[in-house]
């Protein structure tokens, strides 16, 4: 319960996070290869190795993509939302333990850049918003999976547990069987001993008066030889 519950708030918490970091989309600038490039900005919440990894699939899905030192391209990118015609797509990706920045210029030829006021700057930015949306759902999925794999472990270990105990108890039930048996042997083993003794000091008994017979007869011979 726990566990389920630390989980239901953790996934509260991206929820409430990612509502806001979806929203945080703006316009600005970057130097790329000493070249000032305009395009937008987006700063997400989360693990930014994570954020960045998930990124670059959303980039492979416009065409043939180059990654060198944490900026990437895709040449006649297939952006048909923002503009019908190819696109020159630079971005670039800082990410930290915690949190992901991406910027992205969208060049749609000539140095014709998606800009503020620019007739499809709302769908480069519709772009943006839908990749955090996206990528929250993907954290949401990933954390849901990290818990059910947690608490699958966890029912495992108790199922194991529960079996080791199982075994141990039919163990116990066996060797108690077995030491009743010994008790049991014993029991038989002692009361024949007792019944030994028995005979033994009867054997005894007679054995003494044989002995003291003997010894008369012994004596016997030898007065007939004396007279």
């Amino acid at each position: 319960m726990k566990l389920l519950s630390r989980i239901t708030l953790l996934l509260a918490l991206i929820v409430v996070l990612g509502k806001a970091s979806a929203q945080t989309v703006y316009a600005g600038e970057t130097t790329v290869d000493k070249n000032k490039l305009p395009g937008l900005y987006l700063t997400l919440q989360g693990d930014g190795k994570q954020l960045e990894k998930d990124w670059e699939e959303q980039l492979k899905t416009y065409g043939r993509m180059t990654a060198s030192r944490g900026t990437y391209r895709v040449p006649n990118a297939d952006i048909q939302s923002v503009s019908p015609e190819p696109i020159n797509l630079t971005s670039t990706v800082k990410s930290t333990r915690t949190s992901a920045t991406i910027f992205v210029a969208f060049d749609q030829g000539g140095g014709n850049y998606v800009t503020t006021g620019n007739s499809n700057y709302a769908a480069a930015e519709r772009l943006l918003k839908d990749f955090s949306e996206k990528s929250l759902f993907n954290q949401e999925v990933r954390t849901a999976e990290t818990g059910f794999d947690e608490a699958q472990k966890s029912h495992q270990k108790t199922v194991r547990n529960g079996e080791r105990l199982q075994r141990e108890i039919e163990q116990n039930a066996k060797e108690k069987e077995r030491l009743l048996k010994r008790i049991d042997d014993n029991a038989k083993e002692l009361e024949q001993l007792q019944k030994d003794i028995e005979a033994n000091k009867t054997e005894q008994e007679n054995a003494t008066t044989e002995l003291e017979n003997r010894k008369k007869n012994v004596e016997a011979v030898k007065a007939k030889r004396s007279n």
